[in-house]
């Protein structure tokens, strides 16, 4: 499916802010089920520096810094990309997840290894805790095949807690969110990730968009006018499986992926230091339009 995306951030100040410096995460990421076709961002007041760089995680980072006084700051980011459909998973045929926890110390390729391993530890923001441990231990039974433990893990999340946007912020610590059971797809996707590091196994977060429109006869889904959020498991042999709790399914060509680290701090959307502003208050529309089946 080929999607033509457009997400626009906007900020107003309530002083003028006299120098101000961006680190912005909208451009999106090839990878083997994802073909980028075209990114454009458009930023207004226009930048006196602006660079693009690969960060650590191989996501496409722009860093910008607006050396005139300005009251606002828009950010538009038009892009044209290709979403190709997953593979079929027999999730019951994955290896046992605790098999794939010990194959991490044999990993053959040291590169792909230390790559795959980093995603096991503590973040910033994702912390292993024995709540997380009990909650995901519910999923990861004893010899349970891991494909099939992180679906069930994806469905429970989604019947167990309650999308409220205005339950959390981006501050919320993730112990508030299991003991409340409400927040949104950035939580949701960070608990998922907990719970994997939680057994012993690697969670990446991942950011992007899914498509505005549902196809004929299927239900809207849940974040699909904001930037959106989901987790990825590592497999074994079968590789990365993206699985969304919010909506309770597994990624497929709805969903565009923009970036993926540990947490949400690595790819936050936008972020910035400034001087001046004396507050602001932030605005942010997303439109995925699709275009017709890639080809």
């Amino acid at each position: 499916m080929r999607y033509r995306l457009r997400h626009v951030t906007h900020y107003d100040y309530g002083e003028d802010v006299s120098v101000s410096h961006h680190l912005l995460h909208l451009t999106a990421r090839p990878h083997p089920r994802q073909r980028v076709r075209r990114c454009c961002l458009t930023i207004e007041p226009a930048p006196a520096v602006r660079s693009d760089h690969t960060d650590y995680f191989g996501n496409t980072v722009t860093y910008v810094a607006v050396q005139e006084p300005h009251r606002t700051f828009t950010i538009t980011a038009d892009s044209e990309v290709e979403v190709f459909t997953p593979p079929v998973l027999d999730a019951a045929s994955t290896p046992p997840w605790e098999r794939v926890r010990e194959s991490l110390h044999s990993l053959s390729d040291p590169d792909d290894g230390a790559e795959i391993v980093q995603y096991s530890f503590d973040s910033t923001l994702v912390a292993v805790s024995p709540v997380l441990l009990d909650y995901a231990s519910q999923s990861f039974t004893p010899g349970r095949p891991v494909a099939e433990a992180a679906l069930d893990l994806m469905r429970r999340i989604h019947g167990d807690f309650t999308f409220d946007p205005t339950a959390t912020t981006v501050a919320t610590p993730l112990a508030d969110v299991m003991r409340h059971r409400r927040g949104v797809c950035q939580d949701f996707a960070h608990i998922v990730v907990g719970c994997l590091r939680a057994v012993g196994l690697p969670g990446r977060y991942v950011s992007g968009y899914l498509r505005t429109l549902p196809p004929p006869g299927r239900p809207r889904l849940v974040g699909a006018d904001v930037s959106h959020a989901w987790a990825s498991v590592w497999c074994g042999p079968t590789g990365w499986l993206d699985v969304c709790p919010t909506n309770a399914r597994a990624a497929d060509q709805d969903f565009i992926t923009i970036a993926w680290g540990r947490d949400y701090d690595d790819v936050s959307p936008a972020r910035g230091v400034l001087m001046g502003g004396a507050g602001h208050s932030l605005s942010v529309s997303v439109d995925v339009e699709p275009l017709d089946s890639a080809g």
